[in-house]
């Protein structure tokens, strides 16, 4: 049985409408690639096989996007605090220098760091890391500038 994907409902509604949009680049990728052959007298026109290629890409991508869709579970997002961090928790952090981040630890498929709060994944360093911590928990982070340590202020679901 395929591994079930759990995702908050915000990250779910996001891939349903991923999903759409790619539907509807593959209708018109489809609809340039019949012009293309159609009008092509060689087949080995650059243009027909980049639009080849970029039609099986979004193919990929909505079978990919399907697949997750079909093993998703929802996660209940109470707005509650809670006293450890687990999938779906947001978690407020402060660096030793100071600095302040909120990120959301959730599924690989939902991971963005263009949201707010950013949506690590909990197979990141830092998602690892921050799993089963508590507030006041320090945290170590590896990071290409070195070692970075944070501190947990709050969670909550």
């Amino acid at each position: 049985m395929a591994r079930e994907v759990k995702l908050t409902k915000s990250g779910y509604e996001r891939l349903v409408a991923e999903l759409e949009q790619e539907r509807a680049r593959l209708q018109d990728a489809t609809r340039i690639l019949q012009e293309l052959m159609e009008s092509s007298d060689d087949y080995d026109d650059s243009g027909l096989e980049d639009a080849k290629r970029e039609k099986a890409r979004i193919e990929a991508r909505i079978d990919s996007l399907t697949d997750t869709l079909s093993r998703a579970q929802i996660m209940e997002e109470e707005g509650t605090k809670v006293s450890v961090v687990t999938l779906g928790a947001v978690v407020n952090l402060k660096s030793k220098q100071g600095d302040h981040m909120e990120v959301q630890v959730v599924a690989p498929a939902e991971a963005s760091v263009l949201e707010r709060p950013m949506k690590i994944s909990d197979e990141s360093p830092l998602g690892k890391a921050l799993l089963g911590q508590k507030v006041g928990a320090r945290v170590m982070l590896e990071t290409p500038k070195g070692k970075k340590e944070f501190k947990i202020e709050s969670i909550r679901h």
